[in-house]
């Protein structure tokens, strides 16, 4: 299900991680009603940034329909994907509040519609509308909490057991059931995504893949998985298999 702008209720069911509500949901009828007055309504292709790491750009966005990704890179050129972004999901809020350069690259995974804010007029809707500060406080502060659990697994868990939660978890959120009961990642995502949201290295990622593909767990293709035994990643999840 998707964000309808013109429509006064946002979905209740998108698919996102448990327990994270997305901004627009977080916001009453006026609010959304003053930032869609406020915006204009933009569509991106498959691929296109909305956003791009270090311009000088401070227009906020809200996805209505499709799925984004967040990616960074740093100066030896590791690119890392932060997080992928949804229906109602808040986005370039950092340099659209602080004016500073965009910390991250958003691309389109899909066909993207989305409302486009510029900050000045994000600020003047904000301040007849409490609940909108009040919604950038709580996703701000859900991204903070969730970059923490992200940077104490990195720490803690082995390779194989990141990439196994993160495939189960896409599974749960976007998965595509098959006849045969597998299941199909329902996002264009490659192996370089893939390595990018567990902090991993792309060579690694792919030697834990082409083991569980001989195991039968998985099948791969570009930017295309397919789960056949989450059983098994569930254990890899676990620690109950070591790294390949």
């Amino acid at each position: 299900m998707t964000v309808d702008f013109l429509a006064d209720e946002p979905p209740r069911h998108a698919p996102r991680e448990p327990g994270r509500a997305p901004f627009w949901n977080l916001l009453d009828a006026p609010a959304r009603t003053a930032l869609r007055t406020a915006g204009r309504m933009t569509t991106y292709s498959a691929r296109e940034h909305l956003v791009v790491q270090e311009d000088l750009t401070d227009h906020l966005v809200v996805v209505g329909r499709g799925w984004v990704k967040v990616t960074s890179v740093s100066a030896v050129g590791y690119e890392a994907v932060l997080a992928l972004r949804g229906p109602g999901d808040l986005i370039g809020e950092q340099a659209g509040l602080d004016g500073g350069p965009r910390s991250a690259t958003v691309t389109a995974l899909t066909p993207v519609r989305a409302l486009v804010i510029s900050s000045g007029a994000f600020r003047a809707a904000a301040r007849d509308h409490g609940v909108i500060t009040r919604a950038v406080h709580q996703i701000l502060s859900a991204r903070l909490r969730e970059a923490d659990r992200q940077r104490t697994s990195a720490g803690a868990d082995p390779l194989a057991a990141r990439l196994a939660g993160l495939l189960l978890d896409l599974a749960a959120t976007h998965g595509r059931r098959h006849a045969s009961d597998a299941v199909e990642i329902a996002l264009p995502l490659s192996q370089d995504d893939f390595a990018g949201l567990v902090l991993g290295s792309r060579r690694t990622v792919s030697r834990i893949l082409e083991q569980w593909r001989t195991d039968g767990w998985v099948t791969t293709g570009r930017n295309r998985l397919i789960l056949h035994n989450p059983d098994a990643l569930k254990r890899a999840r676990e620690g109950g298999r070591d790294t390949p």
